[in-house]
């Protein structure tokens, strides 16, 4: 199973330290049952995709309570096995909880299949989000489409050895 989990720049400099991402349990998206029926797609790559989104969303959120941090959003896609990740079945009608699954234990960097994060040009947007993300979800709908604004910009892709070259703290 794909897992899109969603980190900053330090918490993927940490795992590459460590050479993994842990302890568990991790938050993570994946295409779960709910997503599938949300989406109404039976186009896995598309399902994936929206998973991504929703990892991104919540790379964010970890954005905004790190204040310092650079602000670009990221998240890991790794492989896992089925029944590795697991749905929170008090969560499944929870919306803001769409695709998310739980990873019990840590998470080896091997499994890594690939690293998505914003680039450079996403900067503005991503900081102006981070700041409106409280306002958004009290209902403030000018905040929420500063928010929406960080989603127009799509996360570049990275290969897993291309990972020292994003934790400098030059990238």
């Amino acid at each position: 199973m794909r897992v899109y989990v969603p980190l900053t720049l330090p918490r993927l400099a940490q795992a590459h330290e460590a050479g993994e991402l842990g302890p568990g349990p991790l938050t993570a998206y994946a295409v779960t049952p709910a997503l599938r029926e949300w989406y109404v797609s039976d186009d896995l790559e598309e399902l994936e995709y929206a998973a991504l989104n929703r990892a991104a969303l919540h790379s964010l959120r970890l954005l905004a309570g790190e204040p310092g941090t650079a602000r670009r959003r990221v998240v890991l896609a790794a492989d896992v096995p089925d029944g590795t990740a697991v749905v929170d079945p008090d969560r499944g009608l929870d919306r803001g909880a769409l695709g998310e699954v739980r990873i019990t234990a840590a998470l080896p960097l091997a499994k890594a299949a690939a690293v998505h994060v914003d680039g450079g040009d996403a900067e503005a947007d991503v900081i102006a989000a981070a700041d409106a993300l409280g306002a958004a979800d009290q209902g403030d709908d000018d905040a929420q489409f500063v928010v929406d604004g960080a989603e127009d910009h799509e996360l570049l892709w990275f290969a897993t050895q291309e990972i020292p070259n994003l934790v400098r703290p030059e990238a």
